[in-house]
């Protein structure tokens, strides 16, 4: 059995219209590999993304008259390039997103720009030149020396 506390295999954003929302990350590039009645999940890097109705999610939550709300927290996609991370922002955009904060310079030495999905979930797209990403996308972060 795997116990390790520092672990994540599931992130699920609520949403108001699943459909919608489906349509807007499917012209992200995200493809569901299961969806049921009321939610869709998409595999990622070694997690899962879930998109869940609201209404559903706050009853599954076991708190059917919460009104959830989003912003409070980041999903983030790092890339090589400051390119890279021009061109996915574009396509976000192209998709429906809200800009946040165009991607820029960043004080801490990096590269990066805020979006909001059409639910107000908010996306970083970033380079950070102190970090590798793997082959596959993924991100093993550095330990110190």
């Amino acid at each position: 059995m795997n116990l390790s506390p520092q672990r994540i295999t599931l992130v699920t954003l609520g949403v108001k219209d699943l459909a919608s929302s489906m349509t807007f990350y499917a012209q992200l590039g995200w493809k569901p590999v299961d969806v049921t009645p009321g939610v869709a999940f998409y595999q990622a890097n070694g997690l899962g993304l879930g998109l869940f109705g609201r209404d559903n999610l706050a009853s599954d939550q076991g708190r059917p008259s919460a009104d959830l709300g989003t912003g409070a927290s980041t999903l983030a996609q790092n890339f090589s390039t400051q390119e890279e991370v021009n061109a996915a922002f574009q396509i976000a955009l192209d998709a429906g997103a809200r800009v946040l904060k165009s991607p820029e310079a960043v004080f801490w030495g990096g590269y990066s720009g805020y979006w909001a999905d059409p639910d107000g979930h908010v996306w970083e797209y970033a380079m950070n030149p102190f970090w590798t990403l793997n082959d596959d996308g993924s991100l093993t972060l550095p330990h110190p020396s």
